[in-house]
C-alpha cells in the first residue's frame, strides 16, 4: 500500500466535497481508497436515535458495529491524524477535507474568488474560470489545478502526496 494523504480546503460551497467525489471516482479505479471528512460545527449524524448502536453511544462508550459488509466506529473521542490512519489501516490515498493545520499536501478550491488567507497554507489551489487569476498576487511555490478537470487533479495528487506511514 502507497499510504499517501493529500488535504483539500477552501470555503463553504466552493466545491470541495464535489472535487473530492470526483478525485475519489478516478483514483478508486486503480487503489485503496480513505477519506476523512472535518466536520467542525460538530453537526453530522452517523447513528439513528432509538437504535441499539445508539443507546450503547449515549452510555459515552466507544461503540464499534460490525456486519459482513462494515465496521462503524462510534467514538465520542477526538482523535488525531495518526489514530485516524490507525484505524484506517491498509490504503493507497487518503483524501482529507479540511483541518487546515494539518502537515499534509493541500489543494484549496475557489469558485468567484480567491481568498488568499489561505495560500499560506496551501500547495495548490483548484479553481474554474468564475475566478480571474491576474486579478491576485498567486506565490509561485503554489500550483494552479483547474477544479473542472479532476485528471488534472489526480495527477497533482499522485506526484505530490505525502507518505503518512
Amino acid at each position: 500500500m502507497k499510504s499517501l494523504a493529500v488535504a483539500f480546503t477552501g470555503p463553504s460551497d466552493s466545491g470541495k466535497t464535489t472535487l473530492i467525489l470526483k478525485v475519489a471516482t478516478l483514483l478508486k479505479e486503480k487503489n485503496v481508497l480513505a477519506i476523512v471528512k472535518n466536520d467542525p460545527s460538530d453537526k453530522a449524524q452517523f447513528d439513528v436515535e432509538g437504535k441499539d448502536s445508539w443507546k450503547f453511544a449515549q452510555t459515552g462508550a466507544e461503540v464499534v458495529v460490525t456486519s459482513p459488509t462494515r465496521t462503524t466506529l462510534f467514538s465520542k473521542r477526538q482523535k488525531d491524524l495518526d489514530a485516524i490512519i490507525e484505524l484506517l489501516g491498509d490504503f493507497d490515498f487518503l483524501l482529507v477535507e479540511g483541518l487546515k493545520n494539518l502537515p499534509l499536501p493541500r489543494i484549496a478550491i475557489f469558485r468567484n474568488k480567491l481568498d488568499e488567507s489561505y495560500f499560506e497554507c496551501s500547495d495548490a489551489i483548484a479553481v474554474d474560470g468564475s475566478v480571474c487569476l491576474s486579478d491576485y498576487a498567486i506565490p509561485s511555490h503554489i500550483a494552479i489545478l483547474d477544479l473542472n478537470n479532476p485528471e488534472h487533479v489526480v495527477a497533482w495528487i499522485e506526484k505530490n502526496a505525502k507518505k503518512v506511514k
